[in-house]
């Protein structure tokens, strides 16, 4: 079967891991770069054996033809440019934030449908390989046939003082949503991945760096429509005592009715069921790429369903629930209350 013909836009600080990753799936070959910075093109496609460069993203489209296109721009650059790819008949994977509001998603979502092409979503936390890992107990029943309760806390150090995030991602620093836009938006996919949707939302959201536009604290309880609880307890202010904190951005505690799974910054996973002790449950992950190169199991998802014709996991289509969450975490922050979706 020939391979499967793609560009990338964007060659910013995340789109690395991306262009790393592509180099890897044998069922793709990358044709070309485009970046509004031409210098910044070329040493992306010359770090990664690309021929063409362009500054223009419909030319490229028009002259390359590709078969699908990787967004990896800013959020207000991407419905204008999955609109154009849709128009071509040009699949599409899009980084997130997938766009500045809902309402912005839901036209990208509703035009890729009416054009007949696929969307996905580049939300690659879920595919972290100790995300795939609990699942997986989660499903085989470890802890029970009851889920009682979800708890991940984050302390990401990268934002405290005045030069706050100017060495990797400089724009953190004006968006006027920032920790639940940028960062939450994982782990509200990320949790009802694990423990299906999520019923309810109470949100306290708080700015901590005078410096910045946007908040970047905040304490969440999801109540799950399965009646389990979910706790995302995380800043980008203050400090973890993880030599890689961006590993796996935080300790994780999930319990069940028979147990508890636990996992620590360095990847690891251990099962405690109730009356035992603690013991290391052994899988693969590795220190590759972003986040247990979750980058390439998020790409080579979408690929494999590409060619299969099967559902993405995070379709457009399916992340609107996510991003309607999102919403309702604003919304219960802004009025101290709970919010029932």
């Amino acid at each position: 079967m020939a391979k499967l013909k793609a560009v990338c836009i964007g060659a910013g600080y995340f789109s690395q891991f991306h262009y790393e990753a592509w180099k890897r799936i044998g069922e793709v070959e990358i044709m070309a770069v485009c970046d509004l910075d031409e210098g910044k093109a070329q040493a992306m496609a010359d770090l990664h054996g690309v021929s063409r460069v362009y500054t223009d993203y419909r030319a490229m489209f028009d002259e390359v033809k590709p078969d699908f296109v990787d967004v990896i721009t800013p959020p207000p650059t991407h419905q204008e440019i999955c609109k154009e790819a849709a128009d071509r008949g040009i699949h599409v994977i899009c980084q997130k934030p997938l766009a500045p509001t809902l309402e912005e998603a839901e036209t990208m979502v509703a035009h890729a449908r009416q054009a007949g092409i696929r969307m996905m979503v580049h939300e690659n936390f879920r595919f972290q390989p100790w995300h795939r890992e609990i699942k997986k107990l989660i499903d085989q029943k470890r802890i029970g046939a009851s889920l009682h309760s979800l708890t991940f806390q984050s302390r990401m150090g990268d934002g405290w003082g005045e030069e706050a995030y100017l060495g990797r991602q400089p724009y953190f620093r004006t968006m006027p949503r920032l920790l639940i836009y940028e960062t939450g938006v994982h782990f509200i996919d990320t949790f009802q991945f694990l423990a299906g949707p999520i019923h309810k939302v109470y949100a306290q959201l708080r700015k901590l760096n005078p410096v910045i536009a946007g908040e970047d604290c905040g304490l969440l309880v999801f109540t799950f429509e399965n009646e389990a609880i979910g706790v995302w307890d995380a800043n980008r202010y203050n400090e973890s005592n993880s030599e890689d904190f961006r590993y796996t951005f935080g300790t994780f505690l999930v319990e069940g009715s028979e147990g508890a799974i636990r996992l620590y910054q360095d990847g690891r996973i251990t099962i405690q069921l109730l009356g035992g002790e603690e013991i290391e449950h052994d899988y693969v992950h590795e220190r590759r790429g972003f986040g247990g190169d979750c980058c390439f199991f998020t790409q080579q998802h979408f690929v494999d369903c590409l060619r299969q014709n099967t559902p993405f996991e995070t379709s457009g289509e399916a992340y609107l629930n996510v991003l309607r969450v999102q919403e309702a975490i604003y919304q219960s922050s802004d009025l101290s209350e709970v919010i029932t979706l």
